[in-house]
């Protein structure tokens, strides 16, 4: 059975693909979940114009994603810990305290999108990625210092 997909389906397509299936395939799952639609020419058309819209969407992230990036890699995120005499911290700096210390600064991302290389489990620069979109990675500083202790930072 001809169909053409309306979303992305993996293993399958992307939006506006015109694939074969089977008829039970697209009857129990990709259509009453509106994954697709029977390929005919008006289906052909409207997904046309959907696929339009969706490629101006993607352009559009993209350009706010790239316009994130250049803000956190210009930052320098200052957080402060417990740690002891060896510069070792008590504990470590979690994705959700950069999250939070983003979201004071009006940057709200999921802290899932974060990837630290290994624990920051000590005082210093260390660099981390936030993965904003597929092809799109930011650097982000994060300086740890010691709880207690005058800094000044020249941000």
């Amino acid at each position: 059975m001809k169909i053409i997909l309306n979303e992305d389906v993996e293993n399958l397509g992307g939006l506006g693909d015109i694939v074969e299936v089977k008829p039970g395939f697209a009857r129990n799952y990709l259509f009453p979940r509106k994954l697709a639609l029977q390929y005919n020419k008006h289906n052909e058309e409207m997904i046309k114009f959907k696929k339009i819209k969706a490629r101006k969407k993607i352009e559009m992230e993209k350009l706010s994603a790239m316009e994130l990036k250049q803000k956190l890699e210009e930052l320098t995120l200052t957080i402060t810990k417990k740690a002891g005499e060896s510069e070792t911290l008590f504990g470590s700096v979690t994705t959700m305290e950069i999250q939070g210390k983003l979201e004071e600064m009006g940057i709200t991302l999921d802290k899932k999108k974060f990837h630290l290389e290994e624990p920051i489990k000590k005082l210093g620069l260390h660099v981390g990625k936030v993965k904003l979109m597929e092809e799109i990675e930011a650097e982000l500083k994060i300086e740890v210092v010691k709880e207690g202790e005058d800094t000044e930072t020249n941000d």
